[in-house]
């Protein structure tokens, strides 16, 4: 076991035990990863930060049922997924928001092309709920598909079929696109 590894039971011992100071460094570890989730599944910042601080509020409540630092992940990833999809069904969103109006989080200039990311995004967000979060835990949190059965508490076969259903329809799109622009380029 490393130290790393001794240090993240410790302060999740701790954090059961009611111990303020490691519960923080817990949510300062973690908080980056379930902001990440709930910001690229409702594109909004206002409402991930909604959803990570519920998300916090629940891990709070149930830090005694949680076994292992590999556990408290599992938990914190399935319990953002299902809190993004649940804010998704009570407060639908009244317009698509533009991925121009969002901010871009800073990177190193790369030679992707970033108006066809843009674009990307664009119709990943268009894509229903359940396979929008398929598409995200897969390709954002580089998580293997029993990883994201287990989270969201549905069949492996379910997650490789909306897997290649929302790629299939996302490679469309994007051909779609590409095509409608290289007609109006001159």
């Amino acid at each position: 076991m490393t130290a790393a590894t001794q240090r993240k039971e410790a302060a999740l011992a701790r954090a059961a035990q009611g111990d303020s100071s490691a519960f923080e460094e817990i949510v300062r570890e973690h908080q980056a990863m379930v902001f990440a989730i709930a910001y690229h599944f409702l594109h909004d910042a206002a409402r991930a930060e909604d959803v990570a601080q519920d998300v916090f509020l629940r891990l709070y409540q149930n830090l005694r049922a949680l076994e292992s630092p590999a556990h408290l992940m599992f938990w914190l990833r399935k319990v953002a997924s299902r809190c993004c999809i649940d804010a998704v069904r009570k407060d639908p969103p009244d317009r698509q928001v533009s991925l121009d109006e969002s901010p871009e989080p800073a990177q190193a200039a790369g030679a992707a092309d970033p108006l066809l990311s843009r674009r990307l995004r664009r119709l990943v967000a268009s894509l229903p709920e359940d396979s929008r979060m398929v598409i995200i835990l897969r390709y954002q949190e580089e998580l293997e598909l029993a990883e994201i059965a287990e989270i969201l508490e549905i069949p492996i076969n379910t997650v490789k079929s909306r897997l290649q259903r929302s790629l299939a329809v996302l490679r469309e799109k994007l051909a779609a696109l590409l095509e409608m622009n290289a007609h109006e380029t001159p």
